[in-house]
């Protein structure tokens, strides 16, 4: 009866923790630019970060099955917008700058402004529109 029990709490656990996870996946979280360091900007360069124009950075990997529609949706968006630069890393070749942006799971997107501070964070598949939004200001 103790492990029936068990079994359900885990379950029950289980579910909540991916409605959580889910409802906030794809959503923008505005970030505040003096969030970022020289450290962050040094990482950024070397990945091949240009400044002067705004950036959606999104990082993935050659394991990762969402990070193909996160690449159909900047693709589209930074087309359409004819502005910003996309920048895809593979978070196994930039493990450093992962870590110094906090990446712990993917896709992950980020929106830089011109002198690549953080404007916005995305977690999971964004929407075209979503993204856009994140870039209308920029």
């Amino acid at each position: 009866m103790i492990g029936i029990t068990v079994l359900v709490v885990a379950l029950v656990a289980a579910t909540v923790l991916g409605v959580v996870f889910r409802a906030r996946a794809g959503k923008v979280r505005t970030t505040e630019s003096s969030q970022d360091s020289s450290e962050v900007r040094s990482l950024l360069l070397a990945a091949g970060a240009e400044t002067g124009r705004a950036t959606v950075l999104h990082f993935s990997a050659d394991w990762c099955g969402p990070c193909a529609a996160v690449r159909r949706v900047v693709g589209q968006v930074v087309d359409d917008l004819d502005g910003p630069v996309e920048l895809e890393l593979d978070i196994d070749a930039h493990p450093a700058l992962a870590r110094e942006l906090g990446v712990l799971s993917l896709p992950t997107t980020f929106v830089l402004d011109g002198r690549l501070a953080q404007r916005a964070r995305i977690a999971g598949v964004p929407t075209a529109a979503t993204l856009r939004g994140a870039l209308v200001d920029l």
